[in-house]
């Protein structure tokens, strides 16, 4: 019997995944996946944006049966794209963080926008949207799994995702270093001091550049929460007509981590703001979940 080993299969088993990032399969994206999948301790049959033929290529890679699609992980379907209603949108910038693959352009209270052609379908940026303004209407009649996506597609697709880890960890780690810098300030012996100052100087001029500018005026200010106030008074409005009607927000049982913390921080701050958690006619509110540290 000759024995793959588990890297390499695990490089196999992903370039026959849709590379979606949706973490239907249960892991955080397409590659964890794949190892999980070369190591025995996933099975081949949990991507739901592959389909039956997606199970189908695996097994034919693993020497395995074809089996149906495990249903606990979702169903095969057209794939959809995201599409953001501007009416309702706050630009909270929460979607942007959740985007896998960085298909959503926007700035802090600002409209965001989806590119339709970057968009894998994956449903993560509905979660964490505290206004409901975004749907995920089919865009490929009756084609699914494989027959609604592409090789080149999956392709593209993985190469933005690994763009934006890689993105992210440099600033994860200027964010620590530049907490490195602060600490040293009350560390460092007398004489190291000055250099101590001059490292957390230096690392807050760069905060200080990237953070958004104050306004200018009080009633420029005055304008941005009247805006943010009547998105959010369209919001509600929209919330109440989607309860009479029995519906919700999509995909809110299995979302990653990442996306559950920043659920669950958006909660934290209108607990902290005392309200309510399906409140939304607030602009300090709005503010306060105004987050903007992923750069797009």
């Amino acid at each position: 019997m000759t024995v793959i080993d588990s890297n390499t299969l695990a490089d196999r088993i992903e370039d026959l995944l849709p590379q979606t990032q949706c973490t239907k399969c249960g892991y955080p994206a397409c590659r964890p996946y794949a190892e999980a999948v070369a190591r025995g301790e996933a099975n081949y049959n949990q991507c739901p944006p592959g389909g039956a033929e997606g199970v189908a290529r695996l097994a034919s890679l693993l020497g395995k049966p074809v089996i149906p699609l495990n249903s606990a992980n979702g169903i095969e379907r057209p794939r959809p794209v995201a599409v953001i209603d501007e009416q309702v949108c706050i630009g909270c910038t929460l979607c942007m963080q959740a985007c896998p693959v960085d298909a959503i352009v926007g700035a802090p209270k600002q409209m965001h926008t989806v590119i339709a052609e970057l968009c894998t379908g994956c449903d993560l940026c509905v979660p964490p949207c505290p206004v409901d303004c975004i749907a995920m209407p089919p865009v490929t009649g009756e084609a699914t799994g494989w027959d609604a996506w592409s090789p080149s597609q999956a392709d593209a697709a993985r190469e933005r995702h690994n763009r934006r880890e890689a993105r992210l960890a440099r600033e994860r780690e200027a964010a620590e270093a530049r907490a490195a810098a602060r600490r040293a300030i009350g560390t460092a012996p007398a004489a190291d001091a000055p250099d101590a100052a001059k490292a957390s100087n230096v690392a807050t001029t760069t905060a200080n550049a990237a953070a958004p500018a104050a306004p200018a005026a009080d009633d420029a200010e005055a304008k941005k929460r009247a805006i943010i106030q009547a998105a959010l008074e369209r919001a509600r409005q929209k919330k109440e007509e989607l309860a009479a009607k029995g519906q919700g927000p999509l995909n809110t049982e299995r979302v990653s981590a990442d996306v559950q913390a920043q659920i669950d921080a958006a909660e934290a701050r209108r607990r902290r703001l005392g309200l309510a958690a399906n409140d939304v006619n607030n602009a300090d509110d709005a503010n306060e979940a105004d987050t903007p540290s992923t750069k797009h």
